[in-house]
């Protein structure tokens, strides 16, 4: 997962307001609902200690949120009296709206609700060309498409000695199209960024239209056996998407537990728990940060300066290392904002794994875990 987008969280420091609003009721009185939200979403903060400006500026982006037709939830980071950053959720938090105050914005919930999204393109292929649809877990749109040749595209019955001519311009007709379509199909590709095609028509079209698109593509293209016309495409489509997240996260896990097999010189490509992990971060080794929500480490109290690097398990490490001023935080909001701001990838391995697969993968048991880069 790319987490580039929140470096305006970390552009400044805390402390900070994170809301995570369940906006997947819809009902008559579902506004009224949002409203009285709000409202208790700005007691709770300010209960727990934060300043009137910022509890104002969330109860307002709550309240905006009212009329919403956001279909499962939004996240709200606010600082100093204004929201920051406020991205829709892929699935609806679970155990409704929830508030945090904290030194650090409490991002970790983010990877789980955002989740492993994936973007993909559903091909619509016929003999004559393409429709695409761009799908994600917000809804759907429409994409563009591609027109081929339109005639002779059927075969005659015929076998007559003086049709195959024809027959071959049918041919020819199929595959022109087809490659046009390929070709189409992988600049939408490049333009929207998306994690997966899928292919939906005949047999001998989506095969054809599979053949011709480049190799780049080839881990991220999958064929419905359903129809356009199939009342059941949706939920093929859907499932398509959920193999595809499980598929990367266990690809993920894989790798990182390849990585902890020490070296000849008994060096370890991959650590966890906390203590290797916020060394590992100190030394700005951490390549790429592996994180279970809910696992017992992210809860574990950690010790934050004001810049990225500065974290220590005791607080008097980080005067040890010069630094005046620190806070407490939690272990996986603290890695985190180093991960993101250090430039290594974040990756979440969310329920979207079967549940228990972590436990039998032998995955880190405390829920944190880093693939290291060595100088």
């Amino acid at each position: 997962m790319d987490l580039a987008f929140l470096h305006p969280l970390y552009e400044q420091p805390g402390p900070w307001a994170s809301v995570y609003v369940d906006l997947s009721r819809h009902a008559e009185d579902t506004a009224h609902e949002r409203q009285l939200t709000a409202a208790a979403v700005a007691r709770e903060l300010a209960a727990q200690g934060a300043d009137e400006a910022t509890c104002r500026a969330v109860q307002e982006a709550v309240d905006d949120l009212r009329h919403s037709s956001d279909p499962h939830g939004r996240a709200l980071f606010a600082h100093a009296g204004r929201v920051v950053l406020d991205p829709p959720l892929a699935r609806p938090p679970q155990g409704g709206t929830t508030a945090h105050w904290a030194p650090l914005p409490h991002v970790s919930p983010l990877l789980e609700l955002m989740g492993e999204d994936p973007v993909c393109v559903v091909a619509y292929i016929d003999r004559k060309g393409a429709d695409f649809e761009l799908r994600s877990a917000l809804g759907s749109r429409e994409a563009g498409g591609v027109t081929g040749r339109q005639w002779p595209v059927h075969r005659t019955s015929s076998v007559d000695w003086s049709e195959r001519h024809f027959q071959l311009r049918v041919e020819n007709t199929w595959e022109h199209n087809a490659a046009e379509i390929a070709d189409a199909l992988a600049v939408c590709q490049e333009e929207t960024g998306a994690d997966l095609l899928i292919l939906v028509g005949d047999d001998r079209e989506r095969r054809a239209v599979h053949e011709r698109l480049p190799k780049r593509l080839a881990n991220c293209v999958v064929e419905a056996t359903r129809g356009a016309g199939s009342r059941l495409l949706d939920d093929e489509v859907e499932r398509l998407r959920a193999e595809h997240v499980r598929a990367r996260a266990q690809e993920d896990l894989d790798t990182f537990l390849a990585a902890r097999t020490p070296d000849g010189e008994g060096r370890a490509a991959a650590v966890e728990g906390v203590p290797a992990l916020v060394e590992a971060a100190r030394e700005h080794r951490i390549d790429e940060l592996l994180v279970i929500p809910d696992g017992p480490d992210t809860h574990r109290e950690v010790w934050i300066g004001e810049d990225p690097d500065q974290l220590a398990m005791r607080r008097t490490e980080l005067k040890i290392l010069g630094e005046q001023h620190s806070w407490s935080a939690r272990a996986d909001d603290a890695l985190l904002r180093s991960a993101v701001m250090t430039g290594a990838p974040a990756i979440a391995v969310t329920p979207a794994l079967p549940p228990d697969a972590a436990e039998e993968a032998d995955a880190p048991v405390g829920g944190l875990g880093a693939l290291l880069r060595w100088k």
